[in-house]
């Protein structure tokens, strides 16, 4: 089994329900979560609008490649509604990043990990500091606690409910 770290967002809908029903799906068609963040509440990131997202970061346990779970990620954002379109930040009903994959470092037009701005997002850092602190980020060989400290990200974010 391999150990991924999923980020997951919405900032559209029954927000609350989107994530328990993304997680839902993560474990159906991916792998067992055994580890999730509690949620929060963000400041949209990169684009303008007054729809706050809720954002969590689960660990998983899978048999899938990277090139397969991507597939499956796409496959779970499109059952949940997800339309994508050529603007890269916009609403969303339910987004999920693959932020890490084992210690793997891949570059692919179609697939990145880790995830390239892991380290410049606080909406991802702090739920995942709350999760594997000491984490070593495989291309600048930080923990995830040192990235948080030192990221230049000053958005809201806190946790919800």
């Amino acid at each position: 089994m391999k150990i991924v770290i999923l980020g997951i967002g919405t900032n559209t809908g029954n927000r609350g329900s989107n994530l328990k029903e993304a997680v839902v799906r993560i474990e159906e068609y991916i792998g067992r979560v055994v580890k999730s963040s509690s949620v929060y509440e963000t400041e949209p990131w990169g684009f303008q609008t007054s729809d706050e997202f809720l954002n969590m970061v689960v660990k998983v346990e899978t048999k899938l490649t990277p090139s397969g779970l991507l597939g499956r990620i796409l496959m779970i954002e499109s059952l949940l509604g997800r339309i994508r379109g050529e603007k890269q930040y916009v609403s969303r009903l339910i987004d999920i990043d693959i932020l890490l994959y084992e210690n793997l470092i891949i570059d692919e037009e179609s697939l990145k990990i880790p995830h390239p701005l892991l380290h410049e997002r606080k909406f991802v850092l702090v739920p995942l500091c709350e999760i594997e602190p000491e984490l070593i980020h495989p291309v600048l060989n930080k923990s995830i606690a040192y990235l948080l400290k030192s990221c230049k990200d000053h958005s809201k974010v806190k946790k919800h409910g």
